[in-house]
């Protein structure tokens, strides 16, 4: 299915600026459908060039109602309908006006009242809304459906004169309330004339129990108790004024609500607003403590590593007091493997995921590594890492270790001075290679039986906790380490 710009680029030839005023009623008009219990359809007229007379129309964007049930079963986008077949579309588009009062049809067992509404920006008209309800459902309205359908006309009406979507207006539409949510509508000066139930219920969450209606929302606002850096009273006047489109949040000790206040305008002038008010205490309250409980495993994470490097610390020095060359030589070992598990742990102690991007950790594994060889090496590394849960990224940055210490401790102890890692994924499969060019190895050479403390480690470790295999191997001029596993 082409896109919405895709269907617009294909049938018409419309400006940038006018098919991102398309767009921006399509991303706002979740509140139309909702306000005005209907099903919407944006109808974009054919045309060859901007002065040919339209052949028809196609149907570039659609959306239903969360607040009624729907009248299509099907979804229209991309159907096209020829001039003349939808009288009430070519009206609306040829004389830039709302056609209101039209008689219900029968279509299928329902029968729906279509009205039709110009979309029009500069003057303008790019395309046709034909808004489609369950005439049956109109019938004995309650108040709350009538303040949404006036409220619905009203935008309906700035939709055609020109003013809505409100131009600039920078707020995540996709998080803010919804008009199921609760709505408080305002008149020209800010007083409330009618509240939801679920407005209500939102404000008694945050603190205020007395009625609503003939109040100044600013005032209610400023009168309730808040909680931590909050606007002042004056501030709270201003933003719920209804004199711009604003979102704010507003928290006292018993909730939060999250608040959305557009204006209403007829022509140029200022005739309300409706304020959109959701109680998102018991999301912030998740939020919280999902914040704390990530500080809490960072902060563990930092502690872990505090201590592997404490441990470290006492080991190097254990060493060096230690007479022996054989049991210093075994401590030294001991301090590297401490010092590569500690690096994952700093990793994860200095982001918010359990993910380790090993990467990082390689990097600072190689730069140790090659600092403490006395021989200058030629190091490359072939391909990335990525990310990997804590528990493989804590038994690989051993495995790697012993194998990078292993190739410059033995194989390149004589002629040898290149070293390469080669990381290859294949889809959830790793091939993780360390190369060097150096003497090679003993002829009679078995993993399995090999005395080197070093390479049982990361023998145990590739098969009991990366599920995978390693082998050792000569592979022309080069000796190979190679460690072969899976991540879920």
């Amino acid at each position: 299915m082409a896109t919405f710009v895709e269907l617009i680029s294909e049938n018409s030839k419309l400006s940038d600026s006018e098919i991102e005023h398309l767009a921006e009623l399509v991303v706002e008009w979740r509140l139309l459908a909702d306000l005005s219990f209907a099903d919407l359809v944006l109808w974009l007229p054919i045309r060859k060039d901007q002065k040919s007379w339209p052949e028809g129309y196609v149907a570039i964007a659609q959306i239903r109602p969360t607040t009624a049930a729907t009248v299509f079963s099907n979804d229209l986008i991309g159907s096209t309908i020829a001039w003349g077949v939808r009288p009430r579309i070519d009206q609306a588009l040829s004389d830039g006006e709302i056609l209101r009062d039209t008689e219900p049809e029968l279509i299928g067992e329902i029968m729906i009242k279509e009205e039709t509404i110009p979309v029009i920006f500069g003057g303008k008209t790019l395309a046709v809304i034909s808004r489609h309800r369950n005439a049956d459902l109109m019938r004995l309205p309650s108040k709350l459906e009538l303040n949404y359908r006036e409220i619905a006309h009203k935008i309906f009406q700035m939709v055609a004169d020109g003013n809505f979507p409100i131009r600039n207006s920078i707020y995540n539409s996709e998080s803010a309330p919804r008009v199921g949510d609760g709505l408080i509508r305002l008149d020209v000066n800010g007083t409330i004339f009618f509240a939801s139930p679920n407005a209500r219920s939102a404000l008694s969450r945050v603190g205020y129990q007395n009625e609503l209606e003939k109040e100044n929302l600013g005032e209610v606002f400023a009168s309730l108790k808040k909680s931590g850096n909050q606007p002042t009273d004056e501030s709270w006047q201003t933003l719920l004024s209804g004199k711009f489109l604003r979102r704010a949040e507003f928290e006292s000790q018993e909730g939060v609500i999250d608040i959305l206040v557009i204006p209403l305008t007829q022509g140029d002038d200022r005739i309300g607003a409706i304020v959109l008010l959701h109680n998102v205490t018991e999301l912030r309250n998740r939020d919280r403590a999902l914040i704390t409980k990530d500080a809490t495993i960072k902060e563990i994470h930092h502690r872990v590593k505090n201590n592997l490097q404490t441990v470290s610390a006492l080991l190097r020095l254990q060493s060096r007091r230690v007479e022996d060359p054989i049991a210093s030589a075994a401590l030294s070992e001991a301090v590297r493997r401490v010092a590569s598990i500690a690096l994952v742990h700093e990793t994860l102690s200095n982001q918010s995921s359990e993910s380790v991007e090993f990467d990082q950790v390689f990097e600072q594994i190689i730069k140790n590594a090659i600092e403490l060889n006395p021989r200058k090496i030629t190091f490359k590394k072939v391909g990335t890492f990525g990310f990997f849960d804590s528990k493989i990224a804590t038994a690989l940055s051993l495995v790697v270790t012993e194998l990078i210490h292993n190739a410059l401790e033995h194989g390149l102890s004589d002629s040898g001075e290149s070293l390469t890692v080669e990381v290859n994924n294949d889809g959830n499969l790793y091939t993780v290679a360390v190369c060097d060019d150096g003497s090679g190895l003993p002829s009679d050479f078995n993993l399995e039986k090999s005395a080197n403390l070093g390479l049982q480690i990361a023998n145990t470790l590739t098969k009991n906790e990366l599920n995978g295999s390693i082998k050792l191997f000569r592979d022309g001029p080069l000796t190979r380490g190679e460690i072969r596993f899976k991540t879920s």
